[in-house]
């Protein structure tokens, strides 16, 4: 891809694919042709795996690719993340599909395919490709980044998912104010930095801000900090569970 990269070089950007998207879709056509040309051994590979033989420019299912990268371009989601090279191989190889489906000339090769497939191994056509199953894959995959993200983070307050499991309050309205109290710090400087250099609420503080009990604070207090550190994080999954939960 050395034409793509003495483009890039020439106008003093980094090699990197997702980050050629955002100026692409605002109409960047120069790039755009740049990378479409560049990335045609990978429309070829991509094509290939569902045709299971050599493809050529001049063949249609290469156009069909070259189509569907390019609608992958302009349909990757830069605020999901993950990789486009993923999402534009699903896209591909769905069109792909779709075009050998509608053409009757190419029935045969979809049956030689099937049929040497390993015994048990699904067929082509009944894999899930589409684009609504890439993105629940991608879903899965930073939610758990995510919560991997807020062990990690749990640690360093001596906590665990166990502890926020067994210190939960069981009353939808004990879980409300544990959250009321919550936001109250995370939107008070003074106190979220109590939290973070502390490691711990400024209880008494607290008790004179809210109503409260001292001995209520201190029951959930493992519960109001795992509140405050996703409020004031970037755990955006996190935050979806408590308005769903906790229906606020």
């Amino acid at each position: 891809m050395l034409s793509l990269l003495l483009f890039l070089t020439a106008r003093k950007k980094k090699n990197m694919l997702e980050d050629l998207v955002a100026e692409i879709q605002s109409g960047d056509e120069s790039l755009l042709n740049h990378v479409l040309e560049d990335y045609k051994p990978f429309v070829k590979r991509s094509v290939s795996s569902v045709c299971k033989r050599y493809i050529r420019e001049s063949d249609d299912e290469f156009s069909i690719g070259l189509i569907a990268f390019h609608d992958a371009i302009m349909r990757f989601d830069l605020e999901r993340g993950g990789s486009l090279l993923a999402f534009a191989d699903v896209i591909i190889k769905r069109k792909v599909i779709d075009y050998i489906r509608l053409n009757q000339k190419h029935s045969n090769v979809m049956l030689d395919y099937m049929s040497n497939e390993d015994e048990g191994q699904t067929s082509i056509l009944d894999q899930s490709m589409s684009l609504e199953e890439y993105e629940k894959q991608l879903d899965i995959q930073k939610r758990q980044e995510e919560i991997k993200t807020f062990s990690e983070l749990l640690k360093g307050y001596n906590l665990t998912f166990q502890d926020l499991v067994e210190q939960s309050p069981k009353h939808k309205d004990a879980r409300i104010n544990a959250l009321q109290v919550a936001k109250l710090v995370s939107e008070n400087k003074g106190f979220c930095e109590y939290l973070q250099h502390k490691k711990k609420l400024p209880l008494k503080k607290l008790e004179k801000e809210v109503g409260l009990s001292r001995k209520t604070l201190e029951r959930n207090r493992k519960y109001i900090i795992a509140l405050v550190l996703i409020l004031i994080g970037d755990f955006n999954y996190l935050k979806d569970y408590l308005k769903g939960r906790l229906e606020v």
